[in-house]
C-alpha cells in the first residue's frame, strides 16, 4: 500500500532542484517536499519561504517522515542521516563516502529504529545495481562484481586511448565539462570507486569492509609508455573495481587500473559512462551499462528510491542476515604490471613469481604475481614512487 511522503530535502543544487521539479509533476505517488535545508541565502528559483537554514527545522519536524540528503560534505551528511534515522524518518542518500565509512552503524540504526535507508544513487548513478544485487542476485551463485564505477576517470582514459590526448589535456577537458573537480584526486586516485565498491560488496556478499583495508590505486601516474604498451597488446587501460568470490566463503576486492582486451564487456565502456559485469555460476556474465554521474542520472536514482519508500520498501540485506556474510581475504595473488625508471623501486615489491621483464633506456617494466596483502603493506609508498601499476586480469575469474 502506498503512503504519503512528506519530504525534507537537504541540498538544492542541480540534482535537488531537478528532483523538486519532477516531484511536482509526478503522478506515480503522493509526495511533497515540505522544507528544503540549505547552507546560505542566495537568489534561487523558488521563493524564500521554501527554505530553512537549520537542519533541526527538518529533523525535529514530526510531520516530515522522509529525508532526502543530497549534500557534498560527508561529515555533515553523516550527522543528518544519523539523526533522521534516530527520529524514525526514512532516508534517501547519495553520499557514497559517508555510507562506505559508516555502513555498520547505518545498518544498526535501521534495525534499532525500524526505518529504511535507501542509497541507489550512491553507487552507479542511473544503473540500478544495488537493487538488483539485493533482490535478483540473492543466492549463493554470485562469483564476482566487476565494474567501471567512476565516470570522471573513465572519461579521461577514453580521451587518451580513443582520441590520443595526453593525460593533462584529458583531465582539463573533464574539469571544463564538470566531470572532474578542480582537485580531481577523489576520482582519479580511485577513492570514489572504492567507496562505491564497499557498498556493492555489502549487497553482493553480505560483508562490511573498512575502506582503509582495500588496495586502491588510481590513474594519475599513467605515462605515454604505459599507454603504448597497452596499445601494442591490443588493450586499453581502465580504472576497475572488483569484488570476487574465493574458496571457503572468502572474497577479495581492490580498485586498480587494469589492462583490458576486447573480449571484456567493460573494454567498450567509454566517456563518463559506467559499466558493471555480474558473474555467476549458473548465469555466467550479465552486463549493466549507463551514465554513472550527472544531475539527471543521479536524480533518476534518487527518485527511484523515493518511489520505493512510498511502497514501504527497504533493503533486507539478505546475504548478511541469512548467510552471515563472507570473509575478506587479502592473500589472493594477482598478476601485476609495474612500470618504473629506477630499478631500485622493485625492492618494495615482494613478488611470488616474475613472469615477464623488460629493460629500456628510460622506462622498464616487470610483470609478476604478488599477494594483495603485500601491496597493502606499501600502499602509501605506491603513491609516492615514480611508477605506474596495473593488474593484467589473468588471475581473475572475469
Amino acid at each position: 500500500m502506498k503512503k504519503k511522503l512528506n519530504i525534507g530535502l537537504f541540498g538544492f543544487g542541480v540534482v535537488g532542484e531537478g528532483l523538486y521539479e519532477v516531484l511536482k509533476t509526478s503522478p506515480a505517488f503522493d509526495a511533497k517536499i515540505t522544507k528544503i535545508c540549505v547552507k546560505n541565502k542566495k537568489p534561487r528559483s523558488l521563493s524564500e519561504d521554501h527554505f530553512c537554514y537549520n537542519a533541526d527545522d527538518i529533523l525535529e519536524d514530526p510531520e516530515i517522515n522522509t529525508v532526502v540528503e543530497l549534500i557534498d560534505n560527508a561529515d555533515q551528511a553523516y550527522e543528518i542521516v544519523k539523526k533522521a534515522l534516530q527520529k524514525g524518518k526514512n532516508v534517501v542518500s547519495a553520499n557514497k563516502k559517508m555510507l562506505a565509512e559508516n555502513l555498520s552503524e547505518m545498518l544498526q540504526l535501521q534495525r534499532d529504529n525500524n526505518v529504511s535507508l535507501l542509497y541507489e544513487a550512491s553507487a552507479c548513478g542511473s544503473i540500478p545495481v544495488i537493487r538488483n544485487l539485493e533482490e535478483y542476485y540473492d543466492n549463493d551463485l554470485l562469483l564476482s562484481v566487476t565494474g567501471i564505477l567512476n565516470g570522471s576517470s573513465n572519461y579521461i582514459l577514453s580521451k587518451i586511448f580513443d582520441h590520443n590526448q595526453s593525460y593533462a589535456s584529458a583531465l582539463k577537458d573533464a574539469q571544463d565539462l564538470g566531470f572532474a573537480e578542480s582537485n580531481p584526486s577523489f576520482d582519479v586516485e580511485g577513492y570514489d570507486s572504492l567507496f562505491k565498491l564497499i557498498i556493492l560488496t555489502l549487497h553482493s556478499f553480505g560483508t562490511v569492509v573498512n575502506p582503509n583495508d582495500v588496495l586502491t590505486y588510481g590513474i594519475s601516474n599513467i605515462s605515454d609508455f604505459d599507454i603504448n604498451y597497452a596499445r601494442e597488446k591490443g588493450q586499453k587501460i581502465k580504472l576497475v573495481a572488483q569484488v570476487e568470490r574465493l574458496e571457503d566463503k572468502n572474497i577479495s576486492l581492490f580498485v586498480l587500473p587494469r589492462l583490458l582486451g576486447k573480449d571484456k564487456h567493460i573494454y567498450s565502456v567509454e566517456d563518463e559512462f559506467n559499466g558493471v559485469v555480474i558473474k555467476g555460476l549458473a548465469y555466467d556474465k550479465q552486463f549493466m551499462f549507463g551514465k554513472g554521474a550527472g544531475a539527471h542520472p543521479t536524480g533518476s536514482a534518487v527518485l527511484s528510491d523515493i518511489t520505493a519508500l512510498a511502497h514501504n520498501y527497504s533493503y533486507e540485506y539478505k546475504k548478511l542476515n541469512y548467510s552471515g556474510g563472507f570473509t575478506y581475504n587479502k592473500d589472493k595473488a594477482i598478476e601485476l604490471y609495474v612500470r618504473y625508471q629506477d630499478k631500485s623501486v622493485l625492492d618494495h615489491f615482494n613478488f611470488d613469481q616474475i613472469n615477464e621483464e623488460y629493460r629500456g633506456p628510460e622506462n622498464s617494466y616487470t610483470i609478476g604475481l604478488i599477494k594483495i596483502s603485500e601491496l597493502l603493506k606499501i600502499q602509501d609508498k605506491l603513491r609516492e614512487l615514480d611508477i605506474f601499476i596495473a593488474i593484467t586480469g589473468s588471475t581473475l575469474n572475469y
